[in-house]
Parts: C-alpha cells; sequence; structure tokens
C-alpha cells in the first residue's frame, strides 16, 4: 500500500525539553527523519552542505522565495533560514514521515501555505509541545546556569508568546514527566501511519 508519510510539525518554547523528547522518541521510531533547511549563514566547522543545511547566498534565498519554493521562512539575528516545499513533500511521497522542528511563526506560515495546498494539507500534522506551567518553565531555564537574567527574561517574554498559540495546533504534548511525554510523544506519532489522509484514495477499489 502507497501510503504518504506525514509532515510533523513541532513547536515549543525554549526550555520545555523539545530536542530530549525528540531523541528518546527517535530511540524508539529511528525511521523518522528530520527536514534539512535553508540558510543564508556561512557554514560552522564541520557541517555539510545538504547534510546539516542547504547553505544558499542571499541572492539565491531571495529567488526561490519569489519562486514560493518555500513552505515557511524567516530572518533570524540578519541570517535567513527556510524549509523547502520540495524538501519535505519529496519525502512524505516516498511514504517517510519528517519532523519540522519550527518556531510558531514558521508553523503558522506552513499553516496557512497548506490552506491552498492539498497535498501538504493532508500530510502535514501540527504539535505542540508545552510545559506544566509558565513557572516551571521558568526554573528549567534558571537550572541550566548558562544565560544571564537579562536573556531569560526575554526567554520567558517569548515563551509565554509561543504558548497563547497552542490551540492553533492538531496535539499539545506537556512535558512535565519525560518518560510520560516521551511515551505519549512516539504513540502520537506511531498514530499518524493510521490517518486516512495519508491513504490512497483507491484503497478498496
Amino acid at each position: 500500500m502507497n501510503k504518504l508519510g506525514t509532515i510533523i510539525v513541532l513547536s515549543g518554547p525554549s526550555g520545555v525539553g523539545k530536542s530530549t523528547l525528540v531523541g528518546r522518541v527517535r530511540e524508539q521510531m529511528p525511521e523518522l527523519q528530520f527536514s534539512i533547511s535553508c540558510t543564508t549563514r556561512s557554514p560552522r566547522t564541520g557541517e555539510e552542505h545538504g547534510v546539516h543545511y542547504y547553505f544558499l547566498s542571499p541572492e539565491e534565498f531571495a529567488e526561490r522565495v519569489e519562486r514560493g519554493e518555500f513552505v515557511e521562512y524567516a530572518d533570524v539575528f540578519a541570517h535567513r533560514y527556510g524549509t523547502l516545499k520540495k524538501e519535505v513533500l519529496d519525502r512524505v511521497r516516498s511514504g517517510s514521515s519528517v519532523i519540522l522542528d519550527i518556531d510558531v511563526q514558521g508553523a503558522l506560515q506552513i499553516r496557512k501555505a497548506a490552506e491552498s495546498d492539498p497535498e501538504l494539507k493532508r500530510s502535514t500534522v501540527f504539535v505542540f509541545i508545552g510545559p506544566p506551567s509558565v513557572e516551571t518553565l521558568e526554573k528549567r531555564l534558571r537550572g541550566r546556569a548558562t544565560d544571564s537574567e537579562e536573556q531569560i527574561r526575554l526567554r520567558l517574554e517569548t515563551a509565554r508568546r509561543e504558548l497563547s498559540f497552542w490551540k492553533e495546533y492538531d496535539y499539545l504534548v506537556v512535558n512535565g514527566d519525560l518518560d510520560a511525554a516521551a511515551a505519549d510523544m512516539t504513540g502520537l506519532f506511531r498514530s499518524f501511519a493510521l490517518r486516512t489522509a495519508g491513504m490512497p484514495e483507491d484503497l478498496f477499489r
């Protein structure tokens, strides 16, 4: 049966434990893939084009924006980052599921793009990772002991803004207990293979 894979758009505020959760899930589901983003910044030591990022010149990035090739993009600290529509759709057409770890702004761009792209709409689900409370999130950020007070306040301000968008997502996973949240997320991701939206229309003909 030739099923579509799933584009899993994953968002959550800084300090919520998103990377740790995804790592736990991928231990159980190593077939999950990450999309490769484009960026206009220069490669860092050890980074390879087409492996870690697609490194584009500002001119090429702008041309691709004009051609509508990005499903989402953003300007971050004088550089541009974006996800190519072809990058994710080629993977799901082959039956693979791919994780897009992006911020709320990017997720909302993808939801808007899906309104006019039936294939993107069929393939995409939106998952938000939230903390048990803002107070818990603040304790986690302070527990890192890596940020200044100003940075912590800025991260909390950004987190509160991002948390206000949780209802724009299809699913919410609350990371209070890591083991429980990882089990919830693994079960959720496995269920995506059973979505009727990804099944061929002539399945029972």
